[in-house]
């Protein structure tokens, strides 16, 4: 299928083969950003999570409502789906670069083995976009859920119910 050989003595081959694994160091970049985004999103969770359970103690001091509790109760469990949903993701685009640098690697040992590696390479490189592809899925899902959260609160300041920060 991709029957590279290589000898010291084909510069082409050499040449050939450095062509072929720039694809995937691309896609390792656009992965290394997509992991940066995933990264930052979760910070950001973190720190929702950190200002709701200080919310939370000091609602306990004042010994607030219990809808105010069931508010943050419900707050909090959205930001644990959030972060979950994001824990896929940043697995899966992890996994997907794992496979992308085994799929690079196979190909250079499939070069020095006259291309009986190309199954691995295939298989590898298919399944790291397999993993890629999941965790945008993931991350879309992240992404609508954080949509959905900004359009509940917005309904709630709209209905006149205050957001006690």
């Amino acid at each position: 299928m991709f029957g590279f050989s290589l000898s010291s003595t084909e510069p082409d081959s050499i040449a050939h083969i450095i062509q072929v694994a720039l694809a995937p160091a691309f896609l390792l970049s656009a992965l290394a950003t997509l992991l940066n985004v995933f990264s930052t999103r979760l910070g950001r969770i973190a720190d929702k999570v950190d200002a709701l359970s200080a919310e939370a103690a000091r609602m306990e001091q004042a010994q607030g409502t219990d809808a105010e509790a069931r508010r943050l109760t419900r707050r909090l469990t959205f930001l644990r789906r959030r972060s979950f949903m994001l824990d896929v993701a940043v697995a899966l685009a992890s996994l997907g670069g794992c496979l992308i640098g085994l799929a690079v690697l196979t190909l250079f040992v499939g070069a020095l083995r006259d291309g009986a590696a190309a199954s691995v390479l295939f298989a590898c490189f298919g399944a790291a976009l397999v993993c890629i592809v999941a965790a945008i899925a993931a991350f879309m899902t992240e992404i609508l859920m954080a949509g959905r959260g900004v359009r509940d609160e917005v309904d709630r300041q709209q209905d006149g119910v205050p957001e006690r920060r």
